[in-house]
């Protein structure tokens, strides 16, 4: 019954808003109209302003972060800790109090990994900068999370750790497709979307041109 109710708490917890919520409060837009539609750090950082990235992350990060800890902290064993640490992330990418309509994930991950593997969180980290530098964070980003239960269970991780970084891998890809449910278009452009969508994590070939879109354009 506990561990039932701490994945429920992960999981509204993971729903607050934190990217929406700076984007209303700051410049009263709704980030779900902008850029890749998606509320996240990047739509923050392009979008309302650069500083607000910093608290956004920092909740972000401690919405998969304190959930992990707290089952760890009750005694609930390591299976149940990290169920609601990915269940902060469904929250995340779900978020119940936006119709379903979130961010990436990447940030709670972390937040869990840095509890139950702070190693995974330096090999993201570390992935990110890489893709910071060749301009493509969304493909080499994706290179890193898929071979994070690689890299669990080469450093001898628990199961439930490996089974964790897979679960997060299959968030991502579902969430890429899905794309908080924008439209696709038919025929043959429909296969290349869905491939940019997985690999590029947008619906067009020139990121620019993806991440600075307003409404109506």
């Amino acid at each position: 019954m506990w561990s039932a109710f701490l994945i429920a708490t992960g999981y509204l917890l993971g729903s607050i808003p934190t990217a929406y919520l700076v984007g209303r409060w700051v410049k009263g837009l709704d980030l779900r109209e902008y850029g890749s539609g998606t509320v996240s750090g990047t739509g923050v950082y392009y979008h309302v302003a650069w500083w607000a990235v910093i608290p956004v992350g920092l909740f972000d990060v401690a919405k998969g972060a304190f959930p992990t800890w707290l089952g760890l902290r009750l005694g609930l064993g390591l299976p149940s800790a990290l169920l609601a640490g990915l269940a902060a992330v469904v929250g995340h990418n779900w978020p119940l109090y936006l119709g379903f309509k979130g961010g990436r994930g990447i940030s709670p991950f972390m937040g869990m990994l840095l509890i139950a593997f702070p190693w995974g969180v330096l090999w993201l980290l570390l992935f990110l900068a890489v893709g910071r530098l060749l301009r493509s964070t969304a493909l080499v980003a994706l290179g890193g999370i898929a071979t994070l239960p690689l890299l669990s269970w080469a450093t001898g991780q628990p199961t439930a750790v490996q089974w964790a970084t897979v679960g997060m891998l299959l968030f991502t890809i579902v969430k890429r497709l899905e794309a908080n449910r924008l439209p696709l278009p038919s025929g043959p452009e429909r296969r290349r979307v869905l491939v940019r969508r997985l690999f590029l994590d947008r619906d067009v070939g020139g990121n620019e041109e993806w991440v600075l879109r307003r409404p109506g354009t």
